[in-house]
Order: structure tokens, then C-alpha cells, then sequence
């Protein structure tokens, strides 16, 4: 159930920043409901796909497609009020890349997978719907140039599935124990401006 109830969360949340993202780079309003989509849902389909996992959970339930489509459509109407929330959906964003991922380890783990497919599992989950995003907006996608991201939802996914696994702890609690350590991870992260080492490839300093 808490799975659930997250779920809803950080799909609509990234729906709405996927929405404004569309309006930043003056989509028609197909591109738009596209953009906030593939945000939204882009890794888990991603995920099915390549875990041959069916059917989609989109698929399974459409009524959270149209719960998504309405969502944009009114974050068109009133784009500068959830614009003004972007501290607010900065930290919904963290809550959602945890959330993915602990559903990307679960799903995989449900269906038999080891370690290391339910990590990338949760991985792909995570992080796949805002590299999709950024792709279709034309820009480098942010997981690989800014603070920690896809690093916190590897460890998340490591976290979860070892609670799960090694210890007698119930469900709900190594969810809720994933969340606040993920969430807490991402926001300390976001605060001291912590990133992987950057690898620069000059072709022309090395000529000159």
C-alpha cells in the first residue's frame, strides 16, 4: 500500500515538472502531454521492457495515464503556481527517484531476479524517465552533470534490497527506512553541491 501511495506521488509530481520543461521550450500541447509522460512513466516502461515484464504497469492500469494527462493539462492552466513550488518539488523529486527505485528493486525481485538485475532494475526506474525527458528537450541530461543522483538511487537500491533480503524487517519498514535514507542522502547532496569526479577530454589541448 505504501508503495502504492508513493507511486501516485512521484508520478504526478514528475508529470508537473515534466509538463514545465515542455513549456520552457514552447511545445503544442501534444509535445507537452509526451514530455510529462515519458517523465513520469518513461523508466518503469523502460524497465518492463527490458526485464520483459508484462503487462506495463500503464497498461495495466491506464487510469493513471489519464490521472497524468489531466495533471499536465493543469499545470498548463496555472504553470506559474507550480512554478513558484520548485523547493517543494525539488524535494518531491528526491522522494520520487528513491520511490522508483524501491519499485524497480521490487518488481525485479518479484519475478526471481539476483542482486545485481534488481539494482539496475531500480536504477533504470529511477532515473530513465528524466534522461528521456532531457533527450526530447535537446539537452544533456542532468543526472550526468549535476549533483549526486543517479549514485543515490544505486545505493537505495542496494539498501532496500539487503533489508529485505538480510533482515527479518517487515516490508513496510525497509521502504520507509529506504525513503529517509535515500531522501536525506539526495538532500545533502543537493546542499554541498556533491558530484561524481568530471571527466574533460580536450582534443585540441593535446594538438596545441
Amino acid at each position: 500500500m505504501i508503495l502504492q501511495i508513493l507511486y501516485i506521488i512521484a508520478i504526478v509530481s514528475e508529470a508537473i515538472t515534466g509538463t514545465l520543461a515542455a513549456g520552457k521550450h514552447r511545445m503544442d500541447l501534444f509535445g507537452v502531454l509526451l514530455i510529462a509522460l515519458v517523465t513520469a512513466i518513461g523508466g518503469g516502461t523502460i524497465r518492463d521492457i527490458v526485464l520483459n515484464m508484462h503487462p506495463m504497469t500503464w497498461v495495466k492500469h491506464p487510469e493513471y495515464v489519464i490521472m497524468l494527462c489531466f495533471f499536465s493539462m493543469l499545470t498548463v492552466k496555472i504553470p506559474y503556481f507550480f512554478a513558484n513550488l520548485s523547493k517543494l518539488f525539488l524535494m518531491l523529486d528526491a522522494i520520487g527517484l528513491i520511490s522508483f527505485s524501491i519499485i524497480g528493486v521490487d518488481k525485479a525481485m518479484q519475478h526471481g531476479f539476483g542482486f545485481v538485475i534488481c539494482v539496475i532494475a531500480g536504477l533504470i526506474t529511477g532515473v530513465s524517465g528524466g534522461i528521456g525527458r532531457d533527450i526530447l528537450c535537446n539537452k544533456i541530461p542532468l543526472v550526468f552533470q549535476k549533483e549526486l543522483y543517479a549514485s543515490v538511487s544505486i545505493v537505495a537500491c542496494m539498501l532496500y534490497y539487503c533489508l529485505c533480503l538480510y533482515t527479518p524487517l517487515p516490508n513496510e519498514v525497509s521502504v520507509i527506512a529506504t525513503l529517509i535514507f535515500g531522501f536525506t542522502f539526495r538532500m545533502v547532496a543537493i546542499k554541498y553541491s556533491l558530484s561524481l569526479p568530471t571527466f574533460i577530454f580536450d582534443e585540441k589541448a593535446k594538438k596545441d
